[in-house]
């Protein structure tokens, strides 16, 4: 019986701190979006705004720069040339096709 009021209240104890953060998280968040950027105050030494720079330094070139080209590019195959590639690197495999061919004639 007791262990089940201190489940009750431990639990109810952690939905309440978890909801109070996720208001003051909110607040925060709306405090953020609404407030100015400041010319001055919300740059970085290379003149870029804070909000204007991208989190990831990937998308920054060595001089600081936000790349304007894609960093990906992906050439589309079809299913047969897919095949013939993966075929090859079987065959070439030590346990392969033309291993197995080897063992056979001997």
């Amino acid at each position: 019986m007791w262990l089940h009021i201190i489940y009750t209240l431990a639990f109810t104890t952690i939905a309440i701190l978890a909801i109070g953060n996720l208001i003051r998280s909110i607040l925060t968040l709306g405090a953020e979006a609404t407030r100015p950027i400041s010319p001055r105050g919300g740059q970085y030494g290379n003149g870029m705004s804070r909000r204007a720079s991208p989190q990831h330094p990937e998308m920054l070139d060595e001089d600081g720069r936000v790349i304007n080209e894609p960093l990906l590019v992906m050439r589309s195959m079809t299913v047969e040339d897919a095949r013939e590639r993966l075929d090859a690197i079987y065959r070439s495999s030590p346990g392969g096709e033309s291993g197995a061919s080897e063992n056979e004639t001997n």
